[in-house]
């Protein structure tokens, strides 16, 4: 890796913090309280324990088109990927759009008993106002596969990526900040439900808003790609958080016994008691984690807890950050692997909106069986031991189905239960998959 490389994302990083941490001055005399009127709409029932997993696609499905077909289409991350901001995904991915099957035959020898994935807008819409009503089609199918096969379908109406339509060159009005968003994505998600709603019972508007606005309005490295815009950011999570409620408006119309679940990216942020000693920064990442979701709290029935890593809250660890998979404690992106802060990060939900909570993505980057099996395992006893002390989950869903495209790291990264053959398209299980098959079949209820 040349120095240069090295030297950008620190010099961003820096540079965002500081963009963050001038306006207002978070400190620890700001305490960050945790919202009012987030209440549970309606007590949900037990239910078998949801043994799951996920996939996203953009990160799956080919594009299913040839290049000058009626049909074909770009996203944003496709124009992203063309200007230079990351590693080009192709048109293929991992064939999930076309080769369905090969999926759903991975996810019966998974024994789960709930299924995740997404449905690209883009796909649905490939210019403003024409609508591919065969993809439409084709998505409810998906779902009715699923449960055909004995699982529950979860739908994810907004996995990251916009149809570039909405992604012009002028990117101070792209993606949630363009005028035509929020009155197209109205009739985005009505369509998409009215499509899906006999075979789907619970809808995702939005998977991790959190992750992606910070990425895209402050770090400069997620589409549309601008660094250290507070102002903008600010109002394009404002937009986000009425996109999010008009989904769920949306969806209870069309069916009245859906249930919502809002998913964010929630790491576990450690206090660095010298290294920021007035608390601001890690105030300042708690509001990353937690403001979006407190606009919309009260319209949730579940939280769906994506969890990944622990990390020190301080300006030092976040310009010096490990990469790679420099030994058994991190991972190939070099993410912390700390189970322990799953169970922090559970308990600190609990006690901030009372809901029932589904942990919605944990996973681990990593080329080694034995170090996934473990890392599964460990997690796995710290949401049991939230549990314990009255944490109300719900379901557990390893990231991802099969090793696919990881956005700016491109191919890097595996996370997949199954490997991913190229030649055949095959789903090949990993030694994780085979424990996380035994495991669930054992233990039904954890």
């Amino acid at each position: 890796m040349h120095q240069a490389t090295i030297l950008r994302p620190r010099i961003l990083a820096l540079l965002s913090l500081a963009a963050l941490l001038l306006p207002g001055c978070i400190s620890a005399k700001r305490a960050y309280a945790p919202p009012k009127g987030a209440l549970v709409l309606k007590p949900l029932s037990k239910e078998p324990f949801w043994w799951g997993t996920s996939t996203a696609p953009f990160q799956n499905e080919d594009k299913g088109y040839a290049p000058g077909s009626k049909w074909y289409f770009k996203t944003d991350w496709d124009r992203y990927a063309e200007e230079g901001g990351a590693p080009p995904r192709g048109d293929h991915a991992v064939f999930s759009w076309s080769e369905f099957d090969k999926d759903l035959a991975a996810l019966k020898l998974l024994g789960v008993n709930h299924f995740r994935f997404g449905v690209e807008w883009a796909r649905i819409e490939p210019r403003k106002g024409e609508i591919n009503e065969e993809a439409l089609r084709q998505y409810a199918g998906m779902a009715r596969k699923v449960r055909e096969a004995g699982m529950e379908p979860i739908v994810t109406l907004w996995h990251f990526t916009f149809p570039d339509w909405l992604y012009p060159k002028d990117k101070s009005k792209a993606n949630f900040l363009n005028p035509d968003v929020r009155a197209a994505w109205q009739a985005h998600v009505r369509r998409v439900v009215k499509a899906t709603k006999s075979q789907v019972r619970i809808y995702v508007p939005q998977n991790e808003p959190n992750g992606a606005l910070q990425l895209g309005w402050i770090a400069a490295h997620w589409p549309p790609g601008l660094l250290a815009r507070p102002g903008s950011y600010k109002k394009a999570m404002h937009v986000s958080a009425d996109m999010f409620r008009d989904a769920a408006s949306i969806v209870r119309e069309e069916r009245h016994d859906a249930l919502i679940m809002g998913i964010y990216s929630l790491p576990h942020w450690k206090k660095a008691k010298y290294l920021d000693p007035s608390r601001s920064m890690y105030n300042l990442m708690m509001h990353q984690n937690y403001d979006q979701l407190d606009m919309v709290a009260d319209t949730c029935d579940l939280i769906g807890v994506n969890y990944y890593y622990s990390q020190q809250a301080s300006a030092i660890r976040f310009i010096f950050r490990p990469s790679g998979e420099r030994n058994s404690g991190y991972t190939q992106l070099g993410w912390e692997i700390a189970p322990t802060g799953l169970y922090h990060v559970l308990m600190d939900v609990t006690a901030r909106y009372h809901k029932p909570i589904v942990i919605s993505e944990n996973g681990i980057g990593t080329q080694s069986g034995q170090k996934s099996i473990r890392y599964f395992r460990e997690h796995v006893a710290q949401m049991r031991r939230a549990m314990n002390d009255g944490a109300d989950v719900r379901g557990y869903f390893p990231w991802t189905l099969v090793d696919n495209y990881e956005w700016t790291e491109g191919w890097h990264g595996q996370f997949g239960l199954f490997a991913f053959e190229k030649k055949t398209h095959n789903r090949i299980p990993s030694p994780s998959a085979l424990w996380y098959a035994n495991f669930i079949k054992a233990y039904p209820e954890p």
